[in-house]
Formats: C-alpha cells, structure tokens, sequence
C-alpha cells in the first residue's frame, strides 16, 4: 500500500481533485502526467479497497459471520496486482 494514501475517503477525494485539474487542461504536460500517475496509483487503491469490502461481504453472506478471506484470495489478488494475472 502507498503510504501517502490516508484512506478510501482521502484517496477518492484527491483522485476527484486530479480528474478535474487534468479536465481542465491548463497544466504543463509533465505535470499532467505526474498528476495522471498519481490518478493510476489513487485508482488502484480504491478498487482494491472494493473488492476487500465485497469479499467481505461476500463472506458474511455465505457464513453468516465475518472471518478473515483465506488465503488463497489474497495470494491470487497480489498476482493480479502486479500484472500476473
């Protein structure tokens, strides 16, 4: 996880802020760019994020009780998440 991301709040709000700087258009491009980067890091987090909630959900639906997902989850989202998958 990166660091200088607080949490899913934060991250969606600042990903709102760059979306609309980049629609905008007045920025230089190395600064879109830089902006755009940072937009790819914010969204990723934010979908992990999605599909962490939706497991658990799904979990709890299934079990009636919330328990960690097992391990094989995880280990198949970290394949995905560095392009391995």
């Amino acid at each position: 996880m990166d660091p200088t991301i607080k949490d899913f709040e934060a991250a969606i709000a600042e990903l709102e802020t760059i979306v609309k700087k980049l629609e905008d258009g007045d920025l230089p491009l190395e600064t879109s760019l830089k902006h755009y980067e940072r937009g790819v890091t914010l969204s990723r987090y934010c979908h992990a994020q999605l599909e962490e909630a939706e497991r658990r959900i799904d979990i709890l639906n299934e079990r009636g009780e919330l328990k960690p997902a097992p391990a094989s989850l995880t280990e198949d989202d970290d394949a995905r998440s560095k392009g391995k998958g």
